[in-house]
């Protein structure tokens, strides 16, 4: 049976973002190890994902674990699945980490991202800054 984990990660090989739209709930909420806040819903999520699809330079999924855990909006436990990843962003390589959280649908609810190391932190930062002021997402600094 495919899961919509298994559709994510085909989407993001893809690079197909009209497939993601169809896993993220309305309210989705994504957690960015360069912002503070969540990205809240579906929106700014797709918006988020343009800019990284363009963004990551060989990005591929190395590992995948399931399972439940508590979602950070509300605490209740969920459907999960850790993906672990490596990419490259202006030179330096990323090893990070996808923790996603499904709802009863099965459709992806919250999304953390994790990566090392900081240096990879702060180009990542930089590089999707760049590309949400370029897209109109966010204010110019």
């Amino acid at each position: 049976m495919t899961t919509a984990v298994d559709r994510f990660r085909t989407a993001v090989d893809n690079r197909d973002l009209g497939a993601l739209d169809d896993l993220f709930t309305e309210d989705i909420r994504l957690y960015s190890p360069v912002k503070f806040t969540p990205f809240e819903g579906r929106p700014a999520v797709l918006g988020l994902f343009s800019v990284l699809l363009r963004t990551f330079e060989d990005f591929r999924y190395v590992g995948e674990f399931a399972g439940a855990s508590q979602t950070s909006a509300d605490g209740s436990e969920a459907p999960s699945a850790v993906l672990l990843f490596r990419a490259t962003v202006a030179g330096k390589e990323i090893h990070g980490i996808d923790l996603v959280h499904l709802d009863e649908d099965g459709r992806i609810k919250e999304f953390t991202v994790m990566v090392r190391p900081a240096s990879a932190v702060q180009a990542l930062g930089e590089a999707v800054l760049a590309g949400l002021v370029a897209d109109g997402l966010a204010p110019a600094p």
